[in-house]
């Protein structure tokens, strides 16, 4: 009777948002060393796998239109003893990349899951932000479409810290835009652009006066950035006697949910805290 394998290890492997040197000494081990690698996009990571000089058995794509089937293949695979390295296409695996599934299916099956730190555009803009992010709020991509950008720019405006977003370039003039008629020009934003790349960009300073220097030339043009919304200074300003009074007033004349709605978008306060107090309110 022949012996069971011990089950693989699932790898989280971050790799390079950019500039290949950055890969860790830990990622290019594992990378050796595993048979399979799941990538977001294997042309893509085969350019890092050869670059590095790492040849794995079964080069595998896990995106988002394959993540289910691709989970429980990966699944067997690992039951079987093989070691999986899973990638995306830059950075960080999970932080706005598939994977979160198969992560999900194999910790309610008692896989093991090993981190690989590394490359993260998210903390790399964050490392050389002059705007506070020692609390900050990741909201990662914004929605697509026009209406469900700006209703979400609106609740993101009130923020007491620091919000930063993904943005692709052809949104982000019109992304600008908005946030001018919805915060005013002269609030702070950081947009960094091909982070780590030779057409590296951080520039800061007042929404609309960026908006007018940049208006001409590429910066708009191409690439993938990341934006840090600088906190909302109205959230800082207002006491909770301030609160209590307008809530109370708004609550005289609006069902709970629209007064806390309201109270939320002048205060910069949590809207759920405002919502409770409104019902409690109501019922008193």
């Amino acid at each position: 009777m022949s012996e069971s394998r011990p089950v693989g290890t699932l790898f989280v492997v971050a790799t390079p948002i950019g500039n290949l040197d950055d890969i860790t000494l830990r990622a290019v081990d594992v990378l050796k060393t595993v048979t399979i690698v799941a990538a977001e996009d294997t042309r893509r990571s085969g350019v890092l796998l050869a670059h590095i000089g790492a040849r794995p058995s079964r080069l595998l794509s896990l995106h988002d239109h394959n993540e289910s089937a691709r989970t429980e293949q990966l699944l067997v695979l690992l039951q079987q003893g093989h070691d999986v390295a899973l990638i995306s296409d830059a950075g960080t695996p999970l932080i706005c990349d598939p994977g979160f599934e198969l992560v999900r299916r194999l910790v309610d099956e008692g896989v093991r899951i090993v981190p690989i730190p590394g490359p993260s555009a998210l903390t790399a803009v964050l490392s050389a932000s002059p705007l506070p992010v020692g609390r900050f709020f990741f909201e990662g991509f914004l929605p697509a479409r026009g209406a469900a950008r700006r209703n979400r720019l609106v609740e993101l405006a009130t923020a007491s810290v620091s919000v930063v977003f993904f943005e692709a370039a052809r949104r982000l003039r019109d992304t600008l835009t908005e946030l001018i008629e919805i915060v005013g020009p002269d609030r702070q934003i950081l947009l960094a652009k091909e982070l780590t790349k030779i057409h590296e960009r951080l520039v800061h300073g007042p929404i609309g006066a960026l908006m007018r220097q940049l208006g001409v030339g590429e910066f708009f043009e191409h690439g993938e950035f990341v934006c840090v919304l600088a906190p909302s200074t109205i959230a800082q300003t207002v006491d909770e006697a301030e609160v209590t009074a307008l809530m109370n007033a708004l609550c005289d004349e609006l069902p709970p949910a629209q007064a806390a709605r309201i109270a939320a978008r002048v205060t910069g306060k949590p809207r759920n805290a405002l919502y409770a107090y409104a019902v409690k309110h109501q019922r008193a």
